[in-house]
Order: C-alpha cells, then structure tokens, then sequence
C-alpha cells in the first residue's frame, strides 16, 4: 500500500483564515513529540497554553483516524506486546485522598503491539491492566495481520486468554517469565529503580512458536522512547496528564511520528516504510494537511459591537 499526500496543497499563507501559519503548528506538533511540557511549547512558540491544547487535540484525532485507515493488511512474523504505566490527574493510590471526584483520575496503562522485523506499531490501547483491555487491545492488533504470526508477551495473567480469543486457532503464542533479585540498599538511589533481573525463561503457551523468536526486547525498548518523546510519561514531574482524552491524543500523535516520520536508526528508513505501508516519508506537514482536510478553516466573522441603549 502506497500513501501519497500532496504536499504542494499545503500552503503557509493562511489569508484571512483564524489558524496559526503552519511554521509555527509543525514547530509545535514537533516539540511534542520531542519530549517538550505543553507549558514549554507554549512558551518557546510564544503561543497560549489553550492553543498548544486544541492543536494536540486536532493532531491527536487526525493521527488516530490515519492509523485506522493505513495499518491495515500487515504481513508480521513476529509480534511482540507490552504495557507502560503512567497515570492521570493522580496516581490510584492517591485517588481517594482528592477533594473533589475525576473521573479522570487514575492508572493508565497503555498497551503497544510491535513488529519485531519492521519495528512498526501496529496497535495501542490506552486503559485499565485487565483482561478486558488486553484483549480489546489484541482483537485490534489482530484485524491488522493478514498472516500467520508468532505473538510474544510477558507473564501479565490477561493474555493468554486474550490471545486465544483473538487470534485464531493454533497461533504460536509464547511468553517470557523474567526473575528479579532482591536488594538490601532500598534508599533513596533505588526507590524508583526496577529489581535486578537474575534470569528469563521462555515459555511455549499456544501452536509451536519459535522458543529463540519468544522475546519482547524490541517492544520494552519502545517503552524508553516513549518516556522519551512524550513528556506525560515522564516520572516526578508536574507534567502528567490532566485529562484521559489528551492522554490518548498525546499517544496518537507520537505514533504517528514513530511510525511515518521518523528515521529508524536500525533500519535506516521509517517504520511504516520498513513495513510496507508507504513509499515516502510523512512529515509533520502531511499531518496538518490531514488537519485541515478533517476541519475546513473557518474565515474569521466580522466583529461586533456592543450598542448602549
């Protein structure tokens, strides 16, 4: 599948319509997905906080419904899935304690489905770590692959079941079950570092997967290049997300420069072209082409004045 946008159709001249000139909206779509704060870009753009606000929302919807159209007919061999936490308005723990109800507010667990060959995200799925969500999560993974594929997971109880009700009969399903030491020296240096792991074993759950292919080092990896490039996922900081919805649209916009825009050091091109879903690079460009497109510029309305009476 080849995905082609015409480029030239986008123009910098906004006339008299009420938009930012699309410098500034590619600058800002750019440090976001570069690990800038929403208050930082709103700073650096010299923009408000509102308009870096409505712009990730519009990119967010416009980078989620592209994802739907172009990933789909993939041909993986190998699949690996995980999850990453992070939270909303405030962390579970801490929920009770809050003055006022959110419904917001919360864990957040975002599940990813990578292929390991391509390097491509095929789904992601913002939610609860229930056996619910895995699956959800996986009937979406697996309406995308049009071939036989090896899923590999970790040893999260939800997805055994979920990989069996989503993909069809005699998958190849394996997981990996890693062991981690204890430590003594729990003070402030290791407070928030992961256990030590001691060993990984490698576990045949369905089929007959390749017990040297079960693994999900390509996926955890992108587990950093999310803390990475989005600034939500970032520990001890006031920068989490406030609302459930620009979580998700802060998770589609990153995608979709993962996946179209984004040289692989590795593969030396983009995910999406690895996989072949497109022919071209995408830029931030092609998404705020996709922008107007959903949503037509409205020509800015004469004032009005108040009459005294």
């Amino acid at each position: 599948m080849n995905i082609i946008l015409d480029t030239q159709a986008i123009s910098s001249n906004n006339g008299c319509m009420n938009k930012l000139p699309l410098e500034t909206r590619v600058r800002i779509l750019n440090m976001l997905v570069e690990g800038s704060s929403m208050r930082s870009v709103s700073r650096v753009c010299d923009v408000s906080i509102n308009t870096v606000t409505k712009l990730l929302v519009d990119a967010g919807e416009a980078a989620e419904a592209f994802h739907d159209r172009t990933m789909t007919g993939l041909r993986t061999a190998n699949l690996q899935v995980d999850e990453i936490w992070s939270f909303c308005v405030a962390k579970k723990v801490n929920v009770p304690k809050m003055k006022s109800v959110n419904p917001d507010a919360g864990d957040i667990w975002t599940f990813t489905s990578l292929d390991r060959d391509s390097k491509v995200i095929v789904s992601w799925f913002a939610g609860d770590r229930t056996q619910s969500a895995a699956q959800k999560f996986l009937t979406d993974t697996a309406a995308r692959i049009v071939t036989p594929v090896q899923v590999s997971t970790d040893g999260f109880q939800g997805y055994e079941s979920a990989v069996a009700a989503s993909f069809p009969a005699g998958t190849a399903y394996g997981q990996i079950q890693k062991k981690y030491g204890t430590t003594a020296d729990r003070g402030p240096a290791r407070r928030y570092s992961p256990g030590v792991c001691i060993g990984a074993d490698r576990e045949a759950i369905a089929g007959n997967p390749d017990k040297a292919m079960i693994s999900t080092s390509h996926v955890e990896r992108m587990n950093l290049n999310m803390r990475m490039g989005m600034r939500r996922f970032t520990r001890l900081t006031n920068a989490f997300s406030k609302k459930f919805e620009n979580h998700c649209n802060a998770l589609a916009l990153y995608f979709f420069h993962y996946n179209f825009c984004r040289i692989h050091k590795s593969l030396r091109t983009s995910p999406a072209q690895a996989a072949g879903i497109t022919s071209e690079l995408l830029s931030m460009e092609h998404l705020c082409k996709l922008m107007d497109d959903a949503n037509p510029p409205k020509k800015r309305g004469p004032y009005r004045t108040k009459l005294n009476d």
